[in-house]
């Protein structure tokens, strides 16, 4: 006669139990402990949506509630969802947290620290009012990557544009560049009080953080007596190597 297949009392308490008030987390393979209440405690949530009645996650091989997700900054949201404690560092990479599981009084609190006040209030705020500037930096380090086999540098022509009154130069501007046209990628105009190297400095910085490095300065044109002289080019190079 076979014996009823029992689970040892060491599996049983380490498997994942919904009616258990302690929880154990496995967030991308980083390990964690915590209660019920603790990730309910804003109800909505993703956590609290995620443990509400009967949790929607799958268990590792040990029984623990696993989230696939890099769990490096896990540790700091849970600490504020225990005592309202904020993190001093990576205060980036911890609001990114805060956005992907919506805890909506971590985002706020985070958002006003200096660290993220500046680049949110200011800088993102200054680019949301360039045309199409996000797609700009994308169509910047394709072109760069494309012309990358066999060489060290990948240099493109930027224009900038700063206003209404530079846009009507810019066939006359175009016209007089003898470089390859079609690859010039155009910024602008923008309505906000920044200048030039402003935006130049942010197109810079959105592409070092993705792990490019570049440099930029600008692109002199070469002019006969006559012609007018135009200052909306400049050199975006790309180092490989």
């Amino acid at each position: 006669m076979s014996l009823p297949d029992y689970k040892s009392p060491e599996k049983q308490s380490s498997a994942a139990n919904p009616n258990s008030p302690v929880v154990q987390l496995n967030v991308g393979g980083h390990l964690f402990s915590t209660s019920l209440s603790t990730l309910r405690k804003h109800p909505d949530s993703m956590l609290a949506e995620l443990f509400s009645r009967q949790p929607k996650l799958r268990s590792d091989a040990e029984g623990r509630y696993f989230i696939d997700r890099d769990g490096s900054h896990f540790g700091a949201v849970l600490d504020f969802l225990r005592s309202d404690r904020l993190p001093t560092e990576n205060i980036q990479e911890v609001h990114r947290e805060a956005v992907y599981y919506n805890i909506k009084p971590l985002i706020k609190v985070l958002e006003e620290t200096p660290q993220l006040f500046g680049e949110l209030v200011g800088r993102q705020q200054f680019l949301s009012g360039v045309p199409h500037y996000k797609e700009n930096i994308e169509v910047l380090i394709r072109i760069a990557r494309a012309e990358a086999i066999a060489a060290r540098h990948s240099t493109i022509i930027i224009c900038v544009l700063r206003t209404e009154e530079d846009l009507g130069f810019y066939d006359n501007a175009i016209n007089s560049l003898e470089a390859d046209k079609e690859s010039v990628v155009t910024f602008g105009p923008w309505k906000a009080v920044l200048s030039v190297k402003d935006l130049l400095d942010c197109v810079k910085m959105d592409i070092e953080s993705q792990g490019y490095r570049v440099s930029i300065r600008p692109h002199i044109l070469e002019r006969s007596f006559l012609s007018r002289s135009y200052d909306f080019f400049h050199k975006l190079t790309f180092t490989w190597w």
